[in-house]
């Protein structure tokens, strides 16, 4: 019995999965306020399911790349909620998250703006590259080296600022991680320490 949850995007979603079946699942799209919306959306989520909290085995979250905010709420709830409930967590990133919404050649890609993207590239599931933040022509040149010219998915927030380097390619929007296939995912690997995946510095500023 899986929790999955993400907050690291402009979602919040959260899911049960009991041996692969999904139990019930919330997903609600918002740039901001998942510390708020976090909690009772997994009660509710929890209920639907018919499910004390004391039945769940396993958790897992996004922990990034995303939102400094939104991942660390993620992360943060998850552990408390793995330390209370004496049961292993487990991170997975939201890049994998997003390419696990298709299948082949699958570029996930978010707009980090400031002309950059968070990119990572798999197929059939197997990661072709280790996730990274890169300016849009190094993208669009990683892209291409990647796939010599086959069919490929973008998935992603990121997906229409490379489809000028990959013309025929399938768009899957996503504006965030669905919390199933994280608790899929999370299912199949080993627990560990959760720890945010941050790709570069925060926007943010100490005043001077």
């Amino acid at each position: 019995m899986v929790l999955g949850l993400d907050t690291c995007l402009n979602a919040c979603s959260v899911a049960v999965l009991d041996g692969g079946r999904v139990r019930a699942h919330a997903s609600e799209l918002m740039a901001r306020g998942h510390q708020e919306r976090l909690a009772p959306m997994t009660q509710r989520v929890m209920a639907e399911a018919g499910l004390p909290f004391s039945a769940l085995q396993r958790i897992g979250v996004t922990v990034g790349p995303g939102s400094f905010t939104g991942l660390r709420v993620g992360v943060a709830f998850a552990k408390g909620l793995s330390a209370a409930l004496a049961i292993p967590a487990a991170g997975v990133g939201a890049l994998e998250a997003l390419a696990a919404e298709a299948q082949g050649l699958v570029f996930a890609a978010i707009d980090a703006r400031r002309d950059q993207l968070y990119l990572q590239a798999f197929e059939d599931g197997r990661p072709l590259m280790a996730a990274a933040v890169l300016p849009l022509g190094v993208a669009a040149a990683r892209l291409a080296e990647l796939a010599q010219g086959r069919p490929l998915t973008l998935v992603g927030s990121g997906g229409p600022l490379l489809a000028d380097a990959a013309p025929g390619a399938r768009l899957v929007a996503a504006e965030g991680c669905d919390a199933r296939q994280v608790a899929r995912l999370a299912a199949a690997r080993d627990p560990a320490p959760l720890r945010p995946l941050y790709l570069r510095a925060p926007d943010a500023r100490l005043p001077s």
